[in-house]
């Protein structure tokens, strides 16, 4: 694996949009509700989970990253994490596996699997239209539909992303097809405040 971005890539008026915040969230949230002793977070990014995460738990956490200039605590590739197995009770790769191959995510899943004893946490882009209405009365509860629209077109690699999940190709099914070999999938969702990422949380 390459370095594909700068370090500049994460500053904060560029990569911190609203959308991405309700990521975080997600991500945060599921790696809380592991309850782990131990974390590894494949993709350093800005390091906004491992900041929340280290001060609102005991967790020892580690960051993996092919870009030596983000700091990682790990410089290595997802496709050979430099680690024993089952070394981690919760390893997550959110926002990771599109800057791979599409053909290389069967060897990255396994490595994933491969390091953690418990949990891996996944999230990948997924593209295609939403419709999302949302009505709040007061004392009700907030009523809220929210769909997204089967759109199939072909993806073009834009110096980042190989593949998207919603694209011609990359459907869910064959994702989930990917999956199944090193995992059990208790849970999969997309979040209306965050719709283009589609999370699934995975038992080894």
């Amino acid at each position: 694996m390459n370095k594909q971005v700068s370090k500049e890539h994460y500053e904060f008026d560029r990569y911190c949009y609203p959308e991405r915040w309700s990521s975080y969230y997600h991500q945060i949230r599921e790696i809380l509700r592991t309850e782990p002793k131990t974390v590894l977070e494949v993709g350093a990014g800005d390091e906004t989970v491992k900041r929340f995460v280290v001060r609102a738990t005991n967790a020892s956490y580690t960051t993996l990253d092919v870009a030596d200039d983000l700091r990682p605590d790990i410089v290595g590739s997802l496709l050979a994490i430099p680690t024993p197995s089952k070394h981690f009770d919760t390893v997550c790769a959110f926002e990771v596996l599109e800057h791979i191959p599409w053909d290389d995510v069967p060897r990255a899943l396994a490595e994933l699997a491969r390091v953690s004893k418990r949990r891996v946490l996944i999230s990948v882009p997924h593209f295609g239209p939403t419709i999302d209405l949302s009505i709040k009365i007061p004392f009700l509860p907030r009523l809220r539909i929210f769909l997204k629209i089967p759109f199939p077109k072909r993806h073009v690699f834009n110096g980042q992303h190989y593949w998207e999940l919603g694209k011609k190709g990359y459907s869910v099914a064959s994702f989930r097809e990917r999956l199944s070999a090193n995992f059990t999938v208790e849970r999969d969702y997309i979040s209306p405040e965050s719709p283009y990422h589609h999370f699934f949380i995975l038992s080894v």
